[in-house]
């Protein structure tokens, strides 16, 4: 009898798992991602990554094994190293995927996103290009924004009365594209921006004063906002300017998408998990935003257990999120931009989000961080 019970018990899990619907998802990232250099990680500069987001997002998978056991449905992850755009697009060609998540450089992501129709989470990227004149209808953002950060932080200074703003942008190009968004918000914001100024960590004597902190924060000025994408200049600027004034930006106060000290809405819990699944490590922004994309492909999957393809597309869009942020959380139709708060932290501890306190917007104040819809920016989805 016991035998004969054995049987029927493994022919109904086979059964079982024969119904099961299976949602396959790849997670595509760089064989070599010059963030996670040992020399970077260890300093931990704010707002860098320290490992890599398929932590965050098997984490999700782990966390949503039994709402997705409860309605039948399994999602499989495979992780690809890319080493070349052309590699990650051929990557999410792969035939059978529900959704690709790229945890990759804007042009990396871009490629992906024009090689196929499945939908697409970016969480290694926060180019405004992939929410603006580079977007997809197919393609959807859950690291926030560098406009979204700048809004946060112009959106701080006006509510705390700092309304003149010292600009100091290094020398890369990807610092002078962002100290454009960060003029952007100033204006935006109703900030008075009191100089800019160019700064370079050299060895070159000739140009010594690009590095010299006095002649860099001289002049008169509320707030000193920092643009440094390396985070080595913009670490040693707190406490060391002429005046006696904040730092923002890249060292100082940063707005940020996660800090592993923020204490509310069930957020110690989630770090503490994530701890325990990443050896130790703190989770940082791109380790949330993997969490966030797991949590996505998860909704998805139990509001359409039996479905199509398009019909796990559907709901992936129009998915509900709880990132233990104290929201509820949606993709925006307009640019694919998942609606998000933003931390404030000097990087020992969150002092505060946004939107700030006295923000208003007609219809929901998270869309005052980042590009709102009457701006249709994005020429390829319809608001």
């Amino acid at each position: 009898m016991r035998a004969a019970a054995r049987i029927a018990l493994a022919a109904l899990l086979a059964c079982a798992g024969a119904q099961a619907a299976t949602f396959n998802a790849v997670l595509i990232q760089r064989d070599y991602d010059p963030r996670l250099e040992r020399n970077r990680v260890e300093r931990a500069y704010l707002g860098h990554p320290t490992g890599r987001a398929a932590d965050g997002v098997q984490m999700a998978l782990k966390d949503g094994a039994l709402n997705l056991d409860a309605v039948g449905a399994r999602i499989n992850l495979s992780v690809v190293d890319a080493a070349s755009p052309a590699a990650a697009a051929q990557a999410a060609k792969a035939a059978g995927l529900a959704a690709v998540i790229t945890d990759l450089p804007a042009d990396w992501t871009r490629a992906v996103a024009g090689a196929t129709q499945l939908p697409v989470l970016n969480v290694g990227s926060a180019d405004d290009a992939l929410r603006g004149p580079a977007c997809a209808a197919h393609l959807w953002h859950v690291l926030p924004s560098e406009r979204m950060r700048a809004d946060a932080l112009a959106q701080t200074l006006a509510a705390a009365r700092w309304g003149s703003v010292l600009l100091l942008t290094g020398p890369s190009a990807d610092d002078a594209r962002r100290a454009a968004v960060a003029q952007a918000a100033i204006r935006r914001y109703g900030l008075k921006l009191a100089g800019s100024k160019p700064f370079k960590l050299s060895a070159d004597p000739r140009e010594r004063d690009l590095a010299n902190l006095r002649l860099l924060t001289s002049g008169s000025y509320d707030v000193v906002w920092v643009v440094d994408s390396d985070g080595e200049f913009a670490r040693s600027l707190p406490y060391r300017t002429v005046l006696p004034r904040p730092v923002v930006g890249d060292g100082g106060l940063a707005a940020l998408a996660w800090h592993a000290q923020f204490e509310r809405f069930g957020a110690p819990q989630v770090t503490r998990r994530f701890a325990r699944n990443a050896s130790g490590r703190a989770m940082t922004d791109g380790d949330w935003a993997g969490w966030m994309a797991g949590k996505a492909l998860v909704a998805a999957a139990v509001a359409q257990p039996k479905g199509s393809a398009a019909a796990f597309a559907q709901a992936l869009a129009q998915v509900e999120l709880d990132g233990s942020k104290g929201v509820a959380m949606q993709f925006r139709p307009w640019d694919g931009q998942l609606r998000q708060r933003l931390l404030l932290t000097d990087g020992q501890g969150v002092v505060g989000w946004a939107p700030a306190d006295g923000v208003l917007h007609p219809r929901n104040v998270l869309d005052t961080l980042g590009a709102d819809a009457p701006e249709k920016l994005c020429k390829g989805r319809s608001p």
